[in-house]
């Protein structure tokens, strides 16, 4: 783990909930592709089911970063891709459950109209530092 310094509420920026504003460090980068809710098969996970879906996206996530010698207490950027902001409070469940939540993340979130596959209902994407 990279030393990252987190800023959770910068002077003049209007406070957020779950994020940190600023993550910043030294170190080796790690990005991570949008991740969808497909097990090792290629099977979807959780048809219809926003916290399913996401449980297995963050399960998906850290694999990914394992294979880079990451852990998500590197992770400094996540993004959500949402087909429907009702799905946000289970992304964040499953978000919390992985993450040191007094030193989150940078975060964004976006509504998109659809993605790849219409079964799918979200899709996360994670930038992370790692010591060299």
């Amino acid at each position: 783990m990279t030393d990252l310094q987190h800023v959770v509420h910068p002077a003049g920026v209007a406070p957020g909930t779950g994020y940190s504003h600023v993550v910043s460090g030294r170190g080796r980068l790690v990005a991570i592709s949008g991740q969808v809710a497909l097990d090792e098969d290629g099977e979807l996970v959780g048809a219809d089911d926003p916290a399913a879906q996401a449980t297995q996206v963050f399960a998906n996530i850290g694999r990914c970063l394992a294979a880079a010698d990451a852990t998500f207490a590197d992770v400094v950027k996540l993004t959500f891709f949402l087909t429907d902001r009702a799905q946000l409070p289970a992304v964040r469940a499953a978000r919390d459950a992985v993450i040191d939540v007094e030193r989150p993340p940078a975060s964004s979130a976006v509504i998109v109209a659809g993605l790849v596959r219409p079964e799918f209902l979200l899709e996360i994407e994670a930038y992370a530092l790692v010591a060299d």
